[in-house]
């Protein structure tokens, strides 16, 4: 289920007044019987694969505990719930990336593949909620927190409708006692969940969505695009993307606001960084601390000599490509942010000291504004992996972006005519991201302020206008069909 479809506008307001009017002891049922509705709505037999892995985890959660003094056997279930957990994500979501790597090195070797093709059916979520249980069974074995005993309510954090597909993805401290804890209707802010829930469907239908439009039509044609085309589309998709997975993510905090329930903030400005590591803190920030926590750390994190730093860097950002997807795409992606935060950390000095020789404050705001600019740049780089339909449509669109410059309107006008395009398309598409832009300066003055909402007016405006872009994109992509899913459903 969508949420920007019109089953779940009719879905959640039946949730909201189930849970609200249900004895308040009895209210996690509601939440869980919605999430596993929500969950089965995309294919009914995927519910058995979250269940396992949620009976996997409560189990060896217990065995954890009651084995706190024998650590053997303790480690032991962790290995055993790690294996039985990763290998359901391992097989549906990496078992043909690997067929094909295999096969790639026969035919290497030998001339010939294996032949046929396995068709498996990606369980939608798989990566959150299977990352969502591990960090569980972790922190109980590190004596962060105790087990759950409740099956009910640790069932409700592994499936809470609102996070479980596309995150964020919440460590059990945060969520298991918001969940266990009694609500009242009137301490809810319903005007947050509203504004959350508001901006995150402006984002994803009214600025995502109609990007996507013109990011599709490039790199479904990479072949035909010039320089300029995939210039102009790859700058698009920083944007879609951002505003794809922030906006269900802002969706996603609205909605559980609706039932008390505070999620993560996964997103802060990201696109304002000065460095790769400021963006990692920035962006996808669940899966930046999770894989800092349970990846990072344990192999040493910066404590270690340079090169097993470096070393460190390359795993986790590996491992982070993977998880983003079973291709060569992705991996490159990742090893691209490990490289770029890796030079970028070892020059740090001394282009500290360049900008000094010729009497620039590396602190100051134009320094800050060039880092700003080159980090944006060498991010928007990497998304050609993270777009692009494969490795060699990668190579293409780079090739034609580093030397086929040659421009001609006519061919230009003739080209985005044929793919669909029209001048008010662009026109409202960069409209679109300036409100965006708008938004997120507004929310910053807001948090550091708290004085941009006071005005009624100003913010009855607001709202009209997001509202009006919001209603207007809907219908024009319900007419052309060209609505979308969001793109992170995909990991």
């Amino acid at each position: 289920m969508l949420f920007n479809s019109i089953e779940f506008l009719i879905f959640l307001p039946i949730v909201f007044i189930l849970y609200w009017i249900m004895p308040k002891k009895y209210r996690w049922i509601i939440l869980l019987i919605a999430s596993y509705i929500f969950y089965m709505y995309w294919n009914w037999k995927l519910v058995f694969l979250i269940l396992f892995t949620t009976i996997v985890s409560y189990i060896c959660s217990l065995l954890v505990e009651k084995f706190q003094e024998k650590k053997g056997l303790k480690r032991g279930v962790v290995i055993v719930s790690t294996i039985l957990c990763l290998g359901v994500l391992l097989f549906f979501k990496y078992f043909n990336f690997f067929y094909e790597i295999i096969e790639d090195i026969k035919k290497a070797i030998s001339g010939q593949g294996f032949g046929g093709y396995f068709v498996i059916m990606l369980p939608v979520g798989i990566s959150f909620y299977t990352f969502q249980t591990l960090s569980y069974v972790i922190d109980v074995y590190r004596g962060n927190m105790k087990a759950e005993k409740h099956f009910g309510y640790y069932a409700l954090f592994v499936s809470f409708f609102p996070q479980l597909v596309a995150g964020p993805i919440e460590r059990p401290q945060d969520l298991l006692p918001q969940l266990k804890k009694e609500q009242s209707f009137k301490k809810i802010d319903y005007s947050g969940a509203f504004r959350y829930m508001l901006i995150g469907a402006f984002k994803k239908v009214a600025v995502a969505d109609m990007i996507g439009i013109i990011v599709n039509a490039t790199y479904s044609n990479v072949a035909d695009a010039n320089g300029l085309m995939i210039l102009i589309s790859t700058f698009l998709f920083a944007f879609q993307i951002y505003c794809d997975f922030s906006g269900y993510s802002d969706i996603a905090v609205g909605t559980a606001k609706l039932f008390g329930i505070n999620l993560t903030e996964n997103f802060n400005s990201p696109y304002q960084s000065k460095s790769i590591k400021e963006f990692w803190n920035r962006w996808h920030i669940s899966l930046s601390k999770w894989l800092r926590d349970y990846i990072y750390f344990p192999l040493g994190g910066s404590r270690v000599s340079k090169i097993r730093w470096c070393f460190n860097i390359l795993v986790v950002f590996f491992i982070s490509g993977l998880w983003h997807g079973a291709s060569y795409n992705f991996v490159i992606w990742g090893l691209l942010h490990a490289g770029f935060q890796i030079i970028g950390a070892l020059t740090l000095k001394q282009r500290n000291k360049l900008w000094c020789k010729i009497k620039l404050n590396p602190e100051g705001k134009f320094v800050g504004a060039v880092r700003l600019c080159i980090t944006f740049l060498l991010v928007d780089f990497t998304w050609i992996f993270f777009r692009a339909n494969s490795i060699s449509d990668s190579a293409t669109a780079i090739t034609k972006l580093f030397t086929d410059w040659s421009f001609n309107l006519e061919y230009f006008k003739y080209t985005w005519s044929q793919l669909g395009l029209s001048l008010p398309l662009w026109i409202y598409s960069i409209f679109g991201i300036l409100i965006m832009l708008t938004l997120e300066k507004l929310k910053k003055i807001h948090v550091e302020q708290n004085r941009i909402y006071k005005n009624s007016i100003f913010r009855f405006g607001c709202y009209l206008i997001l509202g009006w872009c919001l209603i207007y994109s809907w219908i024009y992509l319900q007419a052309t069909d060209v609505g979308s899913s969001f793109i992170y459903f995909q990991f």
